[in-house]
């Protein structure tokens, strides 16, 4: 067995698992660490925050369903990072965190930025743990990794002593750990077909984690077959092709009113992938609970916490979401499709509908501007955004014609979408990355800017300026007309921001000059930001605020 320091075991576990970057703040507590990555080719992102670095991590895990790595020194910089452990855990990420700790002989004297990050964390996690003994980094490394992929996948904390990342000890070599298996049986698998085949109104509900790209190609394939229409949860719109004929929408915040009718009227939901959580049923009013579509409703998620956590499911399943699909499809007989036909035409028309841009009060028109960005670029792009009004024109009017395309947090962070688009083009260089933001959103990640500039990320950020927290002065509005407190912002010109940065800088004020300056972001050959100037009076799609 090789000796090596706790750190170089550390490092030797991540490499064997097959970390393509870590993303981090460095930090004194784990300079160990950096100092063994010296030894190998994974490249150390250095941020310049660590909400940023975490939300890079959270962002990677994403795309690739292995967990993200993040390095953070202890106190401050676990606490920071803190929002991106958050994000993943409702998001159902796989992601790790690993955070520097005071040596073993001061824990316990609240030490320079001690932090019990078991007790931290207990309530943000998938679990927290520290690493000890450097003899155990490898079966403590692998640990992580299998709390963090298997079942429900989700971030894991792990605390590193600094004095055990320095001390010699001898371990075996880490290797590659692979997600446990976790899949339909044929039988379950043709009982749930026959379901979906002997219903009137069924709806394929998916989301969640655990899709591909041959697994979201059986969505569609079994629509088809089975004459079904499929429903997106919450930010999950890129699992099908947004113009195939059996799409009917997403049930998120906001959704299409048809859409919300077509669920209480099914008389199958077949929910693939899906927590069934807040936004996806409407804050829980979509059906009563827990009661309420328990004679309709096949659940199906890889963590078996989640059946039956708020609905009672008249079958439940414990499976990885696109293993699910692949062995659902396979299995699909379908005798009475022809009958359901009008069924699922009935509602695509509500969804193109809906889809279909609106008109604005103000000169600049985000529905047409995120219909057209997919026109144009739909085949191939990335879009990231994180929280705020500006978000829902995206989520409505862009339609996703590829997979990955969609990086959004399901926590409503704000100040996702900036390093999100950064780790995303890391990861994707040739593709596209197009990040949404407001203006209050975009500042809560500002520092990321840079990061994306060191690092030649070349995204496009587009940053929707209303001068207001658009969704807190909606909110003002409605509980407490004509009384703004609050939620007023005063902005710089974020054209001259970015070019202070490095970065391209363009301004727009009207929908037509939009798509001409993407073109050019998009080809500068350096990071870019489109000041968009706003009006707060379009607020959110079918909604006017005075001002």
């Amino acid at each position: 067995m090789p000796a090596r320091t706790g750190a170089q075991h550390l490092i030797d576990a991540l490499s064997a698992n097959g970390v393509e970057r870590i993303f981090g703040v460095p930090g004194e507590s784990y300079l160990a660490a950096l100092d063994a990555l010296v030894e190998v080719d994974i490249p150390f992102i250095q941020c310049r925050h660590e909400a940023g670095a975490a939300n890079m991590a959270e962002a990677h895990g994403k795309l690739t369903g292995r967990p993200g790595v993040c390095f953070v020194t202890r106190g401050p910089g676990a606490t920071q990072a803190a929002v991106g452990v958050h994000t993943a855990q409702q998001d159902s990420t796989p992601m790790l965190l690993l955070v520097g700790q005071v040596r073993r002989e001061d824990e316990g004297r609240e030490a320079f930025q001690e932090l019990d990050y078991a007790h931290a964390f207990a309530g943000i996690a998938k679990a927290a743990f520290e690493i000890r003994d450097p003899a155990r980094v490898p079966e403590q490394i692998m640990r992580a990794y299998a709390l963090a992929m298997n079942g429900r996948p989700g971030p894991v904390v792990v605390g590193l002593p600094e004095d055990m990342l320095t001390e010699v000890a001898e371990a075996p070599a880490a290797r590659t750990l692979q997600a446990a298996r976790c899949e339909l049986s044929a039988g379950t698998a043709a009982e749930i077909a026959e379901a979906v085949d002997g219903a009137e109104r069924p709806i394929l509900l998916v989301g969640g984690p655990g899709w591909d790209a041959a697994s979201r190609a059986d969505i569609a394939a079994f629509a088809e077959a089975a004459s079904c229409p499929v429903v997106t949860s919450f930010r999950a719109k890129h699992l099908i092709e947004n113009h195939h004929s059996h799409y009917a929408g997403e049930a998120g915040i906001g959704a299409n009113p048809a859409l919300v009718a077509a669920l209480r009227e099914s008389d199958l939901i077949l929910a693939i992938g899906p927590r069934l959580g807040e936004m996806t049923t409407q804050s829980y009013d979509l059906f009563d609970t827990p009661d309420g579509i328990a004679d309709r409703l096949i659940h199906i998620h890889s963590g078996g916490e989640e059946l039956g956590r708020v609905y009672r499911p008249h079958l439940a399943v414990t499976a990885i979401a696109g293993s699910a699909m692949s062995a659902i499809a396979a299995a699909a007989t379908p005798s009475r499709a022809a009958s359901r036909k009008s069924w699922v035409a009935e509602r695509r028309v509500a969804y193109e509908a809906w889809s279909t841009p609106v008109e604005v009060s103000g000169a600049v028109n985000p529905s047409q501007i995120w219909s057209e960005v997919a026109e144009r670029y739909g085949d191939t792009a990335i879009l990231t955004n994180g929280a705020g009004n500006f978000a829902a024109w995206l989520h409505r009017f862009h339609q996703h014609r590829c997979y990955p395309s969609q990086l959004a947090p399901t926590s409503g962070a704000m100040g996702y979408g900036l390093p999100a688009a950064i780790a995303a083009k890391l990861h994707h260089p040739d593709r596209p990355v197009i990040c949404a933001a407001g203006d209050g959103d975009f500042l809560m990640s500002l520092p990321e800017l840079a990061t994306a500039v060191q690092h030649r990320a070349n995204i496009v950020v587009a940053v929707f300026d209303n001068g207001a927290y658009g969704t807190i002065r909606m909110h003002q509005e409605r509980a407490y007309p004509g009384r703004v407190s609050g939620t007023q912002l005063s902005n710089p010109d974020f054209k001259r921001m970015a070019e202070s940065f490095g970065a391209a800088g363009f301004f727009v004020d009207r929908t037509e000059d939009f798509m001409p300056a993407l073109d050019a972001a998009l080809n500068v050959g350096r990071p870019a930001v489109i000041h968009v100037k706003q009006s707060l009076a379009d607020i959110a799609p079918g909604k006017r605020m005075a001002v």
